[in-house]
Order: C-alpha cells, then structure tokens, then sequence
C-alpha cells in the first residue's frame, strides 16, 4: 500500500512536471489560433511565421552571441577555478570556493538588481555585452561544479609522469591534463549555453534596447495571435534544450569512464 502510494505520487508529480512540455508541440501543430481543445487541426503555418519574423530572427541572433560568449567565457574562468579548488591548498579556499557558487542561491532578481545598480552606477551602457557579463557571473558556478567533477577524476599519476619526462607546468596542462578532461569542458560548454540562451530576468534587465528570445517570447504574450507562433518557438527551444542537454551528460559521462572515476551523477 505504501509502496502504491508512492507510485501514484510519483505518476502525479512528473504529469505536473511535464504536461505542459508536452502540450508546447500540441498546440504549436494546432491550426487554431486559441489555445484551447478540441483542436482545429495540423498544420506547420506557425513555424513558417516564426522563421520569417525578422524581429525574432534577430533576437534569436542576440541571444545566440550572448550564449556562445558567455560559455566560453565561463567555462574559461570554471577551468580555472575548478583546477585551483582540486589541485592547490591556500588560504580562504572554503569560502573563496563559496563565494563562486553563491550565484547558485542566490534570487536571480536581486543579482539582476544588483548588477544593473553597479554597472549604471559607473556609466556603463546597457547592451549586449552587459547580458554577456550577467550570464558569465550566473554560469560560472554550473561550469565550476562540472569542470571540477572532471578534475578531481583525473589520475594525479600522469600529471606526475610528463614532469618527470621533462614537461613544464603549462606544457602539462596542455598536453595531458587538457584532453583528459575535455569531455568536461565541452559538457560546460554546452550547459552554460542552454541556461543563457534560455535566462530572461538577467537579459531583461540589463540588456536595454536590444531584445533577446527571451525577452522577445515575453513581450509577445500580450497578444492573443501571436501566442501559436510562441509556442511554436518553445517546441524548438524545448527540442534545442533536450538535445544539447544529452549531449552534454554525453560527454561528462565519457569523461568519467575514461579516467576511472566513480560518477557522482549528472544531469539526467
């Protein structure tokens, strides 16, 4: 009977969860303008429109640079940080370590709040590239815990050996401890680019007169005809989001049965 109940809690919770994920590519084939059953019948028309949109052509093209800049550069500072917290012992480690991740729980609108004070405050110009620096502050934890998954299964044995054949520091790095745990930082990658091209209260706030997906998906909602295109736009996102997602697991997967170590879990 306990057992029973579980089950059905269980059943419950994930049709909570994923019902509307699942009502996204319903309705965005719905010929019907009205988000509402019966449905009226097929139709691609919706995708058609969004492809064809020349204002969400370019949000799209914004929120693609804001994701490819910010993962790169987040994985970029997570490679360091991730390298420094499992290879090096110094002072305040614990809560320099604790400062990086407190993006994590912290409320995303305060940090937005926070950043859009100092960066008006100094005279900067919302743009772009003030997404761009709000996205890297917000990924920089994903990426750190993930890179450090990938560092702290590697074998310190090898690093030791290509010193011991004449390498220097920078050179093992490049050369061995790099394409071990490569797998990672592609795993970063990918992630740090599904949560930005995916953020909106950062980009709402600090992106000024540019528009972003996000935001352009939002603004859109006020209006009853434009809702079919929107959720023709999710259907790709979700598809989007799923597949670098995998692929990302993928790879951190990978990366861990090839250096031995025990995984923790991830993603999926």
């Amino acid at each position: 009977m306990k057992g029973g109940g579980l089950r059905i809690y269980a059943i419950l919770y994930l049709i909570f969860l994923y019902a509307p994920i699942v009502l996204l590519p319903i309705f965005a084939f719905n010929s019907g303008t009205i988000i509402a059953f019966p449905l009226k019948g097929f139709t691609t028309d919706w995708f058609v429109q969004a492809a064809e949109n020349l204002t969400l052509r370019r949000a799209l093209s914004n929120s693609l640079i804001i994701a490819v800049c910010s993962s790169i550069f987040a994985t970029c500072l997570g490679i360091f940080a991730a390298r420094a917290s499992t290879r090096f012992e110094f002072p305040g480690k614990g809560p320099i370590v604790g400062l990086i991740m407190l993006p994590l729980v912290l409320p995303e609108i305060i940090v937005s709040m926070s950043l859009l004070v100092v960066l008006l405050s100094v005279g900067v110009e919302l743009s772009i590239l003030t997404v761009i620096m709000g996205h890297t502050l917000i990924c920089i934890p994903y990426a750190t815990v993930i890179l450090t998954t990938a560092f702290n299964s590697l074998d310190r044995s090898l690093e030791e050996a290509a010193y011991d054949l004449g390498e220097t520091k920078w050179s093992a790095f490049r050369l061995v401890i790099l394409p071990l745990v490569m797998p990672g930082v592609i795993s970063s990658l990918l992630m740090s680019f599904t949560i930005s091209l995916d953020e909106f209260i950062i980009a709402f706030f600090l992106a000024g007169k540019e528009v972003t997906l996000p935001t352009y998906i939002y603004s859109q909602l006020r209006f009853p005809k434009q809702i079919p295109m929107i959720m023709a736009l999710g259907t790709v996102l979700v598809v989007l989001s799923i597949v670098l997602l995998t692929i990302a697991e993928y790879f951190r997967r990978r990366g861990v049965a090839r250096t031995g170590g025990k995984d923790s879990g991830g993603f999926l």
